[in-house]
């Protein structure tokens, strides 16, 4: 079989519901490599809280964050890293604008840090429950463009909130509302998703589309399962994924939906390790 790409979404999709690897999937994924495929993670997550389960992991590929706007290949210097930022100047202009848009949370992200408008414990593997004083968001401590925004905002302003962040920052932003009971946005640069990394990653090793299977299971995923030659939704994915994929995985996240996929569709080149 031809080498592939396999892109691997993060929570809902390779993690568990306790966002953790189990046994079989990393089996499996350490058997694919051996056997000469490339694995890549494609999240929503900042590099900060998804490092953890690319070491797990072991691997040595490019990495895609924040849906897209970060790849880079993690511990090291690559020539091929791509960044695309949001403004400065929007993020603080956001943070003045916070109870009229009823904002309730404010995070600013590049690769290495985090600024936050205050500590939260509502989402805490997501969002940061403690801050030394240069990680609040202000004009001092936020110098550079960060790479994404993170909006905890009141639930009956959801559409006022994105009427007003399309009025004022349509041309430079993208809103892309979480799935799951959250009431959590987040701002990148216009035009990004995940496809845009998946598509760097893949012209570097040379793989054509036809040989990259991509795995998810949220809207943030649809342009990637597009994008693929094989789109595979989870069992458990929403509805509109499900649309879009070229097929479905028989299992769900909780249950090692991804491995075992992998497993019966590349059973013959795992035979051969054994």
């Amino acid at each position: 079989m031809q080498r592939h790409l396999i892109a691997l979404d993060l929570d809902g999709t390779t993690l568990n519901r306790h966002s953790q690897l189990d046994a079989e999937t990393i089996a499996t994924l350490h058997q694919l490599e051996r056997a000469g495929h490339v694995v890549v993670i494609v999240t929503g997550r900042p590099y900060l809280i998804s490092q953890r389960i690319y070491d797990q992991l072991h691997l040595t590929s490019p990495m895609v964050n924040f849906n897209g706007a970060l790849t880079h290949i993690p511990h090291q210097k690559w020539a091929g890293e791509k960044i695309a930022k949001v403004s400065r100047q929007m993020s603080l202009d956001l943070l003045d604008a916070k109870d009229e848009l009823g904002l309730k949370t404010l995070v600013a992200e590049d690769k290495l840090h985090v600024w936050a408008d205050h500590p939260t414990d509502m989402l805490p593997e997501f969002l940061p429950t403690t801050l030394r004083q240069d990680q609040y968001l202000n004009a001092q401590n936020l110098l550079n463009d960060p790479i994404a925004l993170t909006i905890e905002y009141t639930p009956e302003q959801k559409q006022r909130v994105l009427n007003q962040i399309d009025q004022r920052y349509g041309q430079l932003v993208e809103p892309r509302v979480w799935g799951g009971p959250c009431e959590i946005m987040e701002l990148i640069h216009r035009g990004i998703h995940k496809e845009d990394g998946l598509d760097h990653v893949a012209k570097f090793y040379q793989i054509e589309r036809q040989n990259i299977i991509a795995f998810g299971d949220e809207h943030n995923d649809l342009e990637m399962l597009d994008y693929a030659g094989r789109g595979v939704a989870m069992k458990n994915a929403i509805a509109v994924i499900k649309a879009v994929a070229d097929d479905q995985t028989e299992y769900d996240n909780d249950h090692a939906g991804v491995a075992r996929y992998l497993k019966k569709y590349f059973k013959r080149d795992l035979a051969d390790l054994n």
